[in-house]
């Protein structure tokens, strides 16, 4: 074996090897297969986190990926910045679970707000340290060095000057940094440099344009999809086609005809498997199977009647999040009571396309090439399924079909890691759009309650909400216990589910105020495909659903307008900006109670704002909205957003994750919902879960960036999300005096409102 570090090894031929389509990484694996380094990335270590490369360019290994949020870019800003270098001498590299630290994957808007802080560190403490060894070359004193494009100079004095890749290019640094000995999103450093002050920036508040989108435009960057061993085998996974199944029998004989076709087997786990990729599709569609009902029969109760279910279910966990002032009290002695249920679907990720991942296992160690957004969370849960020691379990992260939650990649991952350990070969592991619909893990549904207290003189003296629903972490978010995929559940392990929800995040100042969360029993309790994680802001857009339109509801039953009734009762200075900022660039019209402003033929026009907090953002949406009521079409037309997210890295890679955000809650807020019936899952493809089209896309998305430079980075990829389906229930509203209370608003559905109150 090399005695060659990990860091030496990488730095030797002057560039970063990323090998995602030879038959091992190349970087870290010696001529007989085995790993050069046995040692993780170690956090304490500065030269785990950027090197300065032979040519003066600079390598920073970030432990999170770009998802689509421009974080590539913005990353190599922050880098960029702090060492005085170009933008386009930072190169990243992301979600290599043997080059980058374990900073959580792509996880709850934490990209910039978390992901970035060491990065910015290091860099720092990098600069301060080739300071320092430039002072020495040059004979003069810290002070005088000033720094352009990587190269140090005399203050006044160009000619006397040394490069970064002179003092230190292709060599460690070897100088220690602080850690916080936590590890995921909330991984840190401290060092010895200090940070610059915003004042100072030059790159940072800047558009630089993302890299990754012509590669993504033209296909020419590699995907998950995309990764070829030699020896490669092609699985397909055999799922229950109904409600708690189990096999009874498979009849290997039924695909005997197949050219080198492998059935495996064990427990309840399934596949077939061959040397082309068409023979497993053909071995999966011929094999025989006897399945077995569970007894008795597991039933689901429909997607039409789930809610009564979520109402009648007893709760298993309820968590009060505030409490304040004695709410049932003043109910007693209120004036009116104002009470609504809302109703939020089941949803599908439905990502662009089904999961996919390759592995190779061998003796002693795994490579693992996956889509996931949590590689190091598939690292930890492939070495515990094959007894292997982390640091012998390599993932890599390739671009795949998108995720923005948990979607199917980690179910990919370990199965392909299984089939791989068990047949001594590298296993790719592909599904088909129906399974990836299907068996995805699903964003939760929930049935809310909202009651508030007015005084005669229509104020607000209490309120109280309470979120009901699916666990959120039915699995959990990440896929670092095999107990939490399929893979697990099929082989019988023990059951990893836990109990959470959520309250709405505002700051309305009710003198009483109650806001709690309860959590009811899963459909099915193990190897379901409607189990429940996280989608997109895990819990924002079903619980403000409920709780922004209710606070429109109370609006108008103060007779007040609601721009002016939130104005009212914030009480964070942030929150009432961000109100007041989205007001003003909509050019928002006073009124109290819905306007049913008239558009061309039968159209009828509304407006409405939602606000709301996550971390520490904040954001407001006003929607306008179009519907006509022969068509049941809601056009939602325009968007404006007022984003605080503290200080703005990139405009434009900001500017156009709001902008995504808008696009899918609308998409969910209009069209996704699972449907299944009492034993099948019925949305398995896109006609049977649609989502947003082109036609129903916004006309505009009209975004106020608020970048108050004094506060820290709080995160963008998730925030606006949580406003859409409320603003766009509340202009309907504004539309036509009716109120939309389930999701999503389909055609059928909002015909059927505007009839029933005609």
């Amino acid at each position: 074996m090399s005695g060659f570090s990990r860091r030496e090894f990488l730095l030797a031929s002057g560039a970063l090897v990323v090998a995602v389509s030879t038959p091992a990484p190349a970087a870290l694996l010696a001529a007989d297969g085995a790993l050069v380094s046995g040692a993780l990335p170690a956090p304490g270590e500065l030269d785990s986190w950027l090197a300065i490369l032979p040519d003066g360019s600079v390598q920073a290994c970030f432990g999170k990926m770009d998802m689509g949020h421009a974080l590539e870019v913005s990353i190599a800003q922050i880098v960029a910045e702090e060492l005085d270098v170009a933008v386009s001498q930072v190169a990243l590299v992301m979600g290599d679970t043997m080059t980058t630290c374990n900073q959580g994957g792509a996880s709850g808007s934490t990209g910039i707000a978390l992901g970035a802080k060491p990065l910015r560190n290091a860099a720092a403490e990098a600069r301060r340290l080739l300071l320092q060894a430039a002072a020495r070359s040059l004979s003069a004193d810290v002070g005088e060095l000033e720094v352009r494009e990587g190269v140090v100079s005399i203050r006044g004095r160009s000619t006397a000057s040394v490069t970064y890749a002179a003092l230190i290019g292709g060599q460690r640094f070897n100088a220690p940094v602080e850690w916080n000995k936590a590890t995921g999103n909330g991984m840190d450093i401290k060092v010895q440099a200090t940070p610059k002050h915003p004042s100072q920036y030059r790159l940072v508040g800047t558009s630089v344009p993302r890299r990754d989108v012509a590669g993504k435009v033209f296909g020419t960057r590699d995907f998950v999809t995309d990764i070829r061993l030699p020896g490669l085998l092609h699985a397909r996974m055999i799922r229950p086609p109904k409600a708690g199944q189990t096999i009874a029998h498979v009849d290997e004989a039924s695909v005997a005809a197949l050219p080198g076709v492998r059935v495996v087997h064990e427990q309840e786990l399934l596949a077939v498997v061959a040397e082309h990729e068409w023979t497993a599709v053909q071995a999966a569609r011929a094999l025989a199977v006897t399945w077995a009902d569970s007894t008795p029969p597991t039933r689901w109760p429909g997607h039409e009647q789930l809610h009564a279910r979520l109402r009648a279910a007893p709760a298993l966990k309820r968590e009060v999040t505030l409490n304040h002032g004695d709410v049932e009290a003043v109910f007693a002695t209120a004036t009116r009571v104002i009470e609504a249920e809302y109703d939020w679907p089941l949803q599908s990720h439905a990502s662009m396309g089904p999961a996919c991942a390759v592995a190779d296992v061998r003796a002693d160690q795994a490579t693992v090439w996956t889509g996931s957004q949590k590689p190091h969370a598939v690292r930890d849960g492939v070495a515990k399924l094959l007894a292997l020691p982390p640091e012998r379990v390599r993932a890599v992260w390739v671009m795949g079909p998108g995720s923005y939650g948990r979607n199917d990649a980690g179910d990919a991952a370990m199965d392909a890691a299984w089939l791989s350990g068990r047949l001594g070969h590298p296993v790719r592991v592909q599904g088909t759009r129906w399974e990836g619909t299907a068996w995805d893990p699903k964003g939760p549904a929930c049935a809310h309650r909202a009651r508030a207290a007015l005084d005669a003189s229509g104020n607000v003296i209490a309120y109280d909400f309470t979120a009901r629903g699916l666990s959120r972490v039915g699995v959990m978010f990440h896929e670092a216990d095999p107990r939490d995929t399929l893979t697990g559940m099929a082989l019988g392990m023990p059951l990893n589910s836990d109990l959470g929800l959520g309250a709405p995040a505002e700051s309305y100042g009710f003198a009483a105020k109650r806001l709690a969360w309860e959590v009811v029993a899963p459909l099915q309790e193990r190897y379901s495909p409607l189990r429940t994680s996280h989608l997109r802001d895990p819990l924002g857009p079903e619980v403000h659903f409920g709780s922004e339109q209710f606070i429109d509801e109370l609006a108008a039953a103060a007779h007040q307008d609601p721009v002016e009734f939130r104005l009212r009762y914030l009480t964070a200075p942030r929150d009432l900006a961000v109100v007041r900022a989205a007001a003003e660039r909509a050019g928002w019209t006073p009124h109290a109670g819905p306007r049913r402003e008239r558009g061309p033929g039968d159209v009828l026009k509304g407006r409405g704002i939602s606000f709301a907090q996550r971390s520490d953002t904040t954001v407001a949406v006003i929607a306008e909205v179009e519907v006509s009521p022969s068509t049941g079409r809601i056009w939602a037309r325009r968007f404006v957003v007022a984003h605080d997210c503290g200080l703005v890295i990139n405009p434009r890679g900001l500017t156009q994750t709001i902008e995504g955000n808008i696009v899918q809650g609308l998409s969910r807020t209009l069209f996704e919902e699972v449907h299944f019936d009492a034993e099948q899952v019925l949305s398995v493809d896109w006609a049977s879960y649609p989502i947003l089209e082109l036609a129903d896309a916004p006309e505009t998305v009209d975004v106020v960036l608020i970048n108050p430079t004094q506060a820290p980075p709080s995160g963008a990829g998730e925030p606006t999300m949580r406003c859409v389906p409320a603003a766009v229930a509340n202009a309907f509203y504004d539309a036509t005096g009716v109120r939309l209370r389930r999701a999503p608003f389909t055609a059928a559905r909002v015909k059927a409102a505007l009839k029933t109150h005609a």
